[in-house]
Formats: C-alpha cells, structure tokens, sequence
C-alpha cells in the first residue's frame, strides 16, 4: 500500500514538474475519464465527509490539548470564517456547474472568485478590529478566514471538475486539503501547545494543497477556456448576487445564536452549542451525498418540459429521505451517540440529552432548507427566496436574543429550532407558488405553440388547395383548347 501511494505521488510530481517545465498547464492530455458515476459517489461523499468533520474534529483536538475555552475562541473564528466563505463562494458553485451550455467561461468563473476572496479577506480584517480582538484572537481569526479563503478559491476549480462530469477528483481534491490541513494543525498543537501559530499554520497547509493539486488538476482534466469577457464577469455578478444574498443570509441567520451567545454567554458555550450540532450536520452531509451529484442531471431534467412533474417528485421523495434520517439519526444519538461524543470531548453530555434530540429536528429542518434552495437555483428563481431569508433574519435576532435571558444554553438551542423552521415553511411556499407560475407559463407557451402548429396547418392545406385548384384549371384551360 505505501509502495503504492508513493508511486503515484511520484507520478503525479511528474506531471506537474513537466507542465511546469513546459509553461503549460492547461491543454494537456487528460488522465482521467469523465462521467465515472460510481467514482462521483464514493469521492463526493469522501470529500464531503472530510470537510463536514473538520470543524468538530477542530473542536475535539482542540479541548483535548489546550481547553475549553480555547475550542470555544477557536469555534467563534470558525463560524465567523464559515459565513465570509459564503462571500467568497458567492453563490456560484450550482450556477457554475448547471452553466452546462457554458454562457460563460471557466476564465469569468476565475476573475469571478478572486475577486470575491480578496474582499472576504479585507471584510475579515474589517472584522476583526470592529470587535477588537486581542492579538491572540486576531491571530486565530484571521488564520481561520484565511483558510476558508483557500477553500472558496479551491471551489471554483472543484466546479470546474464537476460541470465537466469528473466531480470525483472534485472530492479527491477536498478530501486531500481537508486531511493536510487536518494533520498539520493537530501536529503544530501538539507540539507547540500554541492554538494562534496552529491556526497560522493551516492556512498555509490550505494554500499549499490549493498550489499542488487543485489547480493544476482542474487546468489538467478540463478543456482549456476561451478568454475572460469583462462584459460577462459583470454579467456573473448580477445574475449570481440574489444566491449570494440567499446563502449569506441563510448562514447569517444559522449563525446568529452563536452571535447574540457570544454578548451574553461563556465562550465554553460555544463549545457545547457546536458540539450539539455535530450530530444535526451529519444529517446535511449526508442529505448532500444524495442530491449534489444529480445537480447537473437536476438541471437537464427541468429543461425537459415533459419531465418537469419527475422533477416535483424528486423534491417530494428527498424531503421524505430526510424526514426518516432525522428520525434515524435521533435514534443512534439516544443509544449511543451522547456517550460516544463524551468519550471524544472528555465532557459529560449526557446533561444535554434533551437539547440533543432538538438539535437533531432543527438539523433535519436544516437539511431540507439547504435542497429546496439548491432546486429554485436549478429553476433560476433564485431571486425569489430573498424575501424569506430577510423575514426570518429578523426572527434570528429577536428570537435568540429573548429566549437566551429566559433559558441560558437551552434557549439558544430552542430559538435556532424556532428560526429554521419558519424559513422551512416560508421556502416551500415560495417553490409552490414559483411552480405554479412556472407551469401557468408552461401552458401558456404549449397553446401558444399548439395554436401556431394549427395555423401553420390550415396554411399548408390553403396552399395545397390552391394549387390543386390552378391544376384544375390548367387542365380546363386545355380541354377548352382542344376543343
């Protein structure tokens, strides 16, 4: 096995070395085959798998070598880190790889996500000196955003992958960064018992493994891109800013309990909130092995008019997937979950057992938001959920902010359930009547299409009447003559 691993680490440096050599990273011979489903399956899961359990993985190595209230800093810079990476993604990720006809180029998507990590960059500084953050916790923060950094620009080439069919060396790439950046962090804590240089230190593991892999093999298995148009980068902006206000406000309000705790609170309940969450995370991840996949084929579905009812059953059948997983998942956590997550964190959470389970619902609730949202982006209604995630950013701040006086932690808990759940209702409402609107069109453009098939019958048969009638004629005209 390890004689394996290094063969191909060997012939991968080949590779890259000679692309190197030669100034050309893109338009090489491609070494891997697209549309490889199984291969989509395993490493989307993999790579999902890896960056869904990175931050309680974080957590845990954390509390065991330098405390709680050191994982509490550290989870307060990674939530923060989470919502500037939305920044950084700005929504583009489903948009890019359902652009199956390439309106614009993988150079736009480039220029495109550059831009938007230098500004999450500058807005996490920004940040930083708002809150005035001792120099520890700006060392920590700003390792944090800087890694997420990586991970957004990372995702630009991982889409890439994906909109050409080859979406498993996507999650190859994820779960190379995810591990590096993993095993380097754990070694330079153990070591030096310092969380701001382990922090520094992956961000720089992150960077490396971007350099390395992910972006020579995005240029390497993927066509060489026709030239950035300024025109069509602006064009990304606008047409991709309703998902990133979508996603930044959904972040926003998952992450606002976390924000109104960190006012009124101990950092350790930080600590206890996110590790709760874990197990509700699980049930998203899982939820995104499912459908993430199917995105593209998502999207030639619905471009089918005469399959757009498989559409709505598709929608129907995962909801009902995470309606039995959520009751799944409650059930492991009850038998052995709660005991198991003492065991990792050496914290007795068998005190949180009631919190546990609301967690669980409020996580499935989480789940289920997170797939409506993706179909209306595949419908282009992305627009559309804005007014949802703005009615519900309100109930996001109030909300925590009243039931945290009254019940500590477990309000914290409670108002995140409360909040998720009235952006579940108002997104399906919102899809209801998008649908409806949508089939109203639908019909509208068949008998549109029905009736101009039936004029352009009757003006083919007026056509074959009427040279029927001039044969007619002619042949009167004839016999007239011969007479």
């Amino acid at each position: 096995m390890a004689n394996y691993i290094q063969r191909r680490i060997n012939r991968w440096f080949n590779r890259l070395l000679g692309a190197a050599s030669d100034g050309n990273f893109s338009g090489q011979e491609e070494w891997h085959a697209a549309n490889r489903t199984k291969r989509d399956y395993i490493w989307n899961t993999v790579g999902l798998a890896f960056w869904g359990t990175m931050f309680p993985l974080f957590t845990i190595v954390i509390t065991q070598l330098v405390g709680v209230e050191q994982a509490g800093m550290f989870s307060m810079a990674f939530i923060v880190g989470l919502l500037l990476t939305f920044l950084a993604n700005y929504g583009v990720r489903t948009f890019q790889v359902s652009d199956t006809d390439e309106v614009h180029s993988f150079s736009d998507y480039q220029i495109n996500r550059f831009a938007t990590c230098a500004i999450m960059i500058v807005a996490g500084f920004i940040y930083c000196l708002v809150r005035g953050y001792s120099p520890e916790m700006f060392t920590i923060s700003m390792g944090v955003y800087f890694y997420r950094m990586i991970d957004g620009l990372a995702d630009v080439y991982e889409g890439r992958l994906q909109q050409m069919n080859k979406l498993y060396l996507a999650g190859i790439s994820q779960s190379i960064r995810s591990f590096l950046v993993l095993i380097v962090f754990s070694a330079f804590l153990f070591i030096t018992r310092d969380l701001a240089i382990s922090c520094v230190a992956m961000a720089i593991a992150a960077l490396v493994s971007l350099l390395l892999f992910t972006l020579p093999i995005a240029l390497f298995e993927t066509p060489k891109s026709r030239k950035f148009s300024l025109d069509s980068v602006i064009e990304l902006f606008k047409q991709c800013f309703p998902l990133f206000i979508a996603l930044f406000l959904f972040n926003l309000i998952d992450s606002m309990p976390k924000f109104v705790m960190e006012g009124m609170l101990s950092y350790d309940n930080q600590l206890y909130f996110n590790a709760l969450y874990f197990p509700a995370t699980a049930i998203l991840i899982i939820t995104q092995f499912i459908y993430k996949p199917q995105l593209v084929r998502c999207a030639n579905l619905w471009a089918d008019p005469s399959k757009r009812k498989r559409f709505d059953l598709l929608i129907f059948v995962v909801i009902a997937f995470i309606i039995v997983l959520t009751l799944l998942m409650t059930l492991l956590m009850g038998w052995v979950g709660i005991g198991a997550m003492g065991i990792l964190y050496g914290i007795d959470f068998e005190q949180f057992r009631n919190l546990c389970f609301i967690m669980l619902i409020a996580g499935g609730v989480t789940a289920s938001i997170d797939f409506l949202y993706q179909m209306i982006t595949v419908l282009r209604q992305q627009k559309a959920v804005i007014l949802p995630y703005l009615i519900t950013l309100v109930f996001s701040f109030v909300t925590p902010l009243i039931l945290i006086n009254i019940a500590g932690l477990t309000g914290v808990v409670i108002s995140f359930l409360i909040i998720m759940s009235i952006l579940f209702v108002l997104l399906v409402w919102r899809y209801i009547l998008i649908r409806r609107n949508l089939a109203q069109e639908d019909g509208y453009t068949f008998s549109n299409d029905r009736h101009q098939h039936r004029r352009s019958e009757l003006a083919s048969e007026r056509k074959r009447r009427s040279t029927r009638q001039r044969r007619i004629d002619n042949m009167n005209d004839k016999g007239n003559r011969f007479k």
